[in-house]
């Protein structure tokens, strides 16, 4: 019977939970500590009766034992403190790792009493610690301030002294998570910005491209498409790491200010074109460098185009083949000082100096006067101020576009196609408000020579352009003579009519061009979107009618799972409606169809009437049957493509149609 107790209680033993391991833990350990409190005390009651001789100085034997046990009580105290540590370290990483166990010094002088009292204040400071855990860390921030790397090392060593054991266990905390059997955790990308908000790019908005030109591709990317600098910025970078536009619009919308896909597209499309600018300015400047043409002037302007339409203004006289222009055969003449000396030095020009009268365009001083005129003309065309300046002028006067019937066209051209553009033969609109398809329109017939289109550009824009020029842009540096201020008033308004004027009615043309050509993509897009997006009718047979005259009308039954059931050719109006009525009511009762789909295009209405004539008097009985009619654009085109004839092979293509 004995035996059954000791039985149950080796059974029960593996349900002790790891708290009852640790507190049996310490309650051993402090039994040894007991244990070893209580062995002095005994030996002492027991020498106690045999004490007859007072003279033995037996206070003074008994000092030094009592040193020597401390520090041995000292040394045991530190491996159990440790052993302590280490044991919650490995086994209660979670749970007990905030609460520091301090355990009581032994005594060194003084009774047992002094013990009880470190005991009690332990506990208290233990209880009172458990109660403060939300103060902990700053504690431990503070404790922890200006500490090297050496002092941590030796703050492992074992110690006597409480706080250190706290100070480690709580550092150790702060340091790192120790979490066994647990994937670590991780760090969310967006948890700056949960909420979609928008973030802009810490190393701002300077993003070096391939090819560097004197403007920034960010700040022309936002003048062009109205975006914010620091979204440009973000979407050329999101652009170079090969981001494709439904990644950007669905992931990154902190990024881009959540910007639609269609803003994004049209992003994309001009840094492509500014990156074609900037390609083909470098390619012009290393064949000019080549050839030996390229200047420092020439350079600094090539860098500062901005369009394709600037570029070719400014390197059009240096192509190959060409006999250079007005200002560079004056160049070649020597004239270049004259002019650079009426801008900077006009007191000391004396333009009798160049006259030579053994070579042309220096014979006379007219001649001489007109080759300084052609060179600042070439300056002033070419200047990037003096272009900024005409552009934003222009921006706030009125400018409109336009056409008229060219004089030549009646003799070539059919009278049919002149009338298709009959709205146009008078025509004018401002640039700011005229229509896509009219710009489309005003084109096709440029294209064939029937209209003649030109941009006007009022008068004021030109008196106040030649008012800047002379008394501010290019105003001589000292005093100019009267017939030099008429030589620079001449260069001023030769530059206008004959090189800036044919620049800016280039770039009109082709901004309102690139706009429509946009527009009318944009536009197809959103009328196949409705036409694709029209609700299908579900769970019907349907019989598909493509009307016709002399090939008949082209029929197609389909199943509701889109399987082709029958086709066939009927002629409704060739005088044998009646007949293929018949036919027409047999199928729609053998395949038990209802819906009648009627296309739009030749002979629509004819074969809309023959149906409904029919469905009137109640032809198709016991069936009701009901039509509809609906687009066929495309429905032709289709019927021969290669995916027709791989979707149906063995039709033909009138059948396919239909």
């Amino acid at each position: 019977m004995s035996s059954l107790p000791r039985r149950v209680k080796s059974e029960a033993k593996p349900l002790i939970s790891e708290d009852d391991e640790l507190s049996s833990f310490l309650n051993s350990s402090s039994e040894s500590e007991e244990e070893e409190e209580e062995w002095e005390p005994k030996s002492k009651i027991a020498k106690k009766p045999r004490l007859p001789k007072k003279h033995e100085p037996k206070p003074k034997k008994a000092a030094v034992p009592k040193s020597t046990v401390a520090r041995n009580k000292v040394k045991k105290m530190a491996i159990k403190e440790e052993l302590v540590r280490l044991y919650i370290f490995f086994f209660f990483p979670l749970s007990l790792q905030d609460v520091s166990l301090p355990i009581a010094p032994p005594e060194v002088s003084g009774g047992g009493a002094q013990l009880s009292k470190l005991k009690e204040e332990d506990v208290g400071t233990n209880l009172k610690t458990l109660n403060k855990k939300s103060e902990a860390p700053k504690t431990q921030l503070k404790s922890f301030q200006g500490k090297n790397l050496n002092n941590l090392e030796s703050d492992e060593k074992p110690s006597t002294s409480v706080p250190v054991v706290e100070k480690q266990v709580k550092h150790e905390q702060l340091e790192e998570d120790f979490t066994f059997d647990e994937p670590p955790s991780k760090k969310i990308k967006s948890a700056a910005c949960p909420e979609g908000k928008p973030v802009k790019h810490a190393g701002g908005n300077r993003v070096k491209e391939e090819f560097e030109m004197n403007w920034d591709i960010v700040q022309a990317l936002s003048e062009r498409t109205s975006a914010e600098p620091w979204v440009c910025a973000n979407l050329i970078r999101l652009f170079q790491e090969e981001n494709t536009i439904p990644f950007i619009a669905r992931y990154r919308k902190e990024l881009i200010n959540n910007l639609e896909a269609d803003a994004l597209r049209e992003i994309q499309q001009t840094l492509e074109e500014l990156r074609t600018v900037a390609k083909k300015t470098h390619g012009v400047m290393q064949k000019l460098k080549k050839e030996g043409k390229l200047s420092g002037g020439l350079s600094t302007a090539l860098l500062n185009c901005r369009t394709l339409e600037e570029l070719d203004h400014v390197s059009a006289p240096y192509k190959t083949g060409s006999k250079g222009t007005k200002a560079q055969r004056a160049k070649q003449l020597g004239l270049e000082p004259a002019a650079l000396s009426l801008l900077q030095n006009p007191v000391e020009l004396n333009l009798f100096s160049y006259i030579k009268p053994n070579i042309k365009g220096l014979s006379t001083i007219q001649e001489v006067e007109a080759g300084v005129q052609h060179i600042l003309a070439d300056m002033f065309a070419k200047d990037k101020d003096t272009l900024d300046f005409i552009r934003k002028l222009c921006q706030k006067r009125y400018i409109c576009i336009q056409s008229a019937l060219a004089k030549a066209s009646s003799k070539n051209i059919n009278e049919k196609d002149i009338d298709k553009f009959q709205l146009y033969h008078e025509f004018s609109c401002s640039i700011k408000s005229i229509q896509h398809h009219q710009i489309l329109a005003i084109n096709r017939g440029e294209n064939l020579k029937i209209l003649t289109v030109k941009v006007n550009i009022p008068d004021g824009v030109k008196n106040e352009f030649h008012w800047w020029c002379v008394n501010e842009r290019w105003r001589p540096k000292q005093f100019a003579k009267p017939e030099l201020m008429r030589i620079l008033q001449n260069s001023v308004e030769d530059a206008y009519k004959r090189l800036i004027y044919p620049l800016l009615c280039r770039e009109f043309r082709s901004k309102l061009t690139s706009d429509a050509e946009k527009e009318s993509v944009m536009m197809f897009g959103r009328n196949l979107r409705q036409l694709l997006l029209t609700s299908p009718v579900r769970g019907r047979t349907l019989m598909g009618v493509d009307p016709g005259y002399k090939h008949g009308c082209k029929l197609a039954i389909i199943s509701p799972t889109s399987q082709i059931l029958h086709t066939d050719v009927v002629y409704l109006h060739s005088g044998q409606g009646f007949r293929e009525a018949e036919k027409i009511k047999r199928h729609l009762l053998q395949y038990n169809c209802s819906t009648v789909v009627i296309g739009n295009g030749t002979a629509c209405r004819e074969t809309e009437a023959y149906f409904a004539d029919l469905i009137m008097k109640k032809y198709f009985a016991p069936l009701d049957v009901v039509y509809c009619i609906v687009s066929e654009a495309g429905a032709s085109i289709y019927s021969v493509s290669p995916e027709a004839s791989k979707e149906m092979p063995d039709l033909d293509p009138n059948l396919r149609s239909a």
